[in-house]
């Protein structure tokens, strides 16, 4: 049987956390980062993972529910983690469309230094403008460029962490469209050699990329025929490069509900989603598809009768989730007819089409269902995602994971002391 990778993810406020809960913690003191890396690595997961924004996302000129708390530095937390932990991996966000290869190459080896191989690097690229405000080169590329960049990006900070082999002390010398730089590297190879490379990127252009040089994959195709289809299509682009399937880890982000019985969690499972998407929120969620100010529409009334203005959505500036209803018109007219055939109010149909419940039911079901899916290739295992932080974590450290420990095919201990090890890559 396929052993299961699990990574733990601290989400930070967005549309999965619901940071009203009484239970709900800081997102920027270093005591819930701490206590969420602590039961990750009680449980044997593979790793603690950070997401990045380099913005305050906003609407209409102003910040709101889903991201209210600030977003402090990713390589600064992951440092005070590394004295704090011992085995768990300790992976994050860093932008390669408004950094620069010798400085996150150096940042990278360097936390791999101090953690003793446990860095990992999920490298992504940025594509608005709104987030480019904030840098001196500004403004944004378009995806074939951005990818582009990502890749030469990555292939630079190779040839850095490479410079000191086969008697070298550093020297290096690099130029391509993107960048041209050389001298020498100044911090020698980590423990790892090269940190663990991540991957989060869902179009054809993100895929291809991740099979030339990623170690691990996150997918947002949790759903067991979405996620079978997406593992088999990078898997098969593996071969191109001369990599074999085993050295890519595919690792769907889940979210999960838990409770006594299958029924006490789906009974719990509602009010989560209803937690999730408050009125205000309902609102918000809608006008990044209608492209317009809907804050003199009732959250518990009917969807508007006005249609969404078509063109540069210039309401919900920086925010990915717009992009993923690529024809407003026609996810307009599906959501009308939703609604008056179930009769949901715009809340109501919020709830439903917005909120992200992976795993719902006891522990028992829960640990069977994810073993399911790994076996039949849908995922390697799934970067799990809890709702509440930094407590959030614990029920399933503490009631999932034994089950899937009885099976075998989840770690009792750790084998290895690096992420390379623990990922098997």
């Amino acid at each position: 049987m396929k052993q299961i990778h699990l990574a733990a993810h601290f989400p930070g406020v967005n549309n999965t956390t619901v940071w009203s809960d009484p239970r709900s913690g800081s997102h920027i003191e270093f005591a819930s980062f701490e206590r969420f890396a602590r039961t990750a690595e009680r449980a044997k997961f593979d790793f603690l993972f950070l997401a990045e924004g380099l913005r305050l996302r906003e609407q209409g000129g102003q910040i709101y529910d889903l991201d209210v708390v600030g977003r402090p530095d990713t390589f600064t937390v992951l440092a005070a983690l590394a004295a704090v932990t011992e085995k768990l991996g300790l992976a994050g966000t860093i932008n390669s469309t408004f950094n620069e290869p010798y400085e996150v190459a150096r940042q990278f080896v360097s936390l791999d230094h101090l953690c003793g191989g446990r860095a990992g690097w999920n490298v992504v690229t940025s594509w608005d403008a709104f987030t480019g405000e904030n840098f001196r080169r500004g403004g944004f590329l378009p995806e074939d460029q951005r990818y582009e960049r990502a890749e030469q990006f990555m292939r630079t900070a190779w040839e850095l962490w490479d410079s000191w082999r086969d008697g070298n002390t550093g020297a290096f010398s690099h130029e391509d469209r993107h960048f041209r730089i050389s001298g020498r590297f100044n911090v020698p190879p980590g423990p790892q050699g090269r940190p663990v490379i991540l991957q989060a990127g869902d179009s054809d252009a993100g895929r291809e990329f991740a099979a030339a040089t990623a170690d691990a994959i996150f997918t947002r195709h949790a759903t067991f025929e979405a996620g079978k289809a997406f593992y088999a299509d990078v898997k098969r682009r593996l071969a191109r490069y001369g990599r074999t399937r085993d050295q890519l880890v595919v690792l769907p982000a889940a979210t999960f509900v838990l409770g006594d019985t299958d029924a006490e969690a789906e009974e719990y499972a509602a009010v989560v989603r209803r937690q999730q998407v408050s009125g205000q929120t309902a609102i918000k969620f809608l006008e990044q598809v209608w492209n317009r100010d809907l804050s003199a529409y009732d959250p518990d009334g009917p969807l508007p009768e006005v249609d969404p203005i078509v063109g540069e959505n210039t309401i919900s500036r920086g925010r990915a989730s717009v992009r993923a209803f690529t024809d407003p018109l026609e996810t307009a007219r599906k959501w009308r007819e939703r609604a008056a055939a179930e009769k949901l109010s715009i809340r109501d149909l919020m709830v439903e089409v917005m909120s992200r419940q992976t795993f719902v039911g006891s522990p028992r079901t829960v640990a069977g269902r994810i073993n399911d899916f790994v076996q039949a290739d849908v995922s390697d295992g799934f970067i799990i995602v809890p709702h509440i932080t930094p407590s959030g974590l614990d029920d399933f450290a503490d009631k999932v994971v034994p089950l899937l420990q009885e099976r075998g095919v989840f770690r009792t201990d750790y084998s290895g002391d690096t992420l390379r090890d623990h990922l098997g890559v």
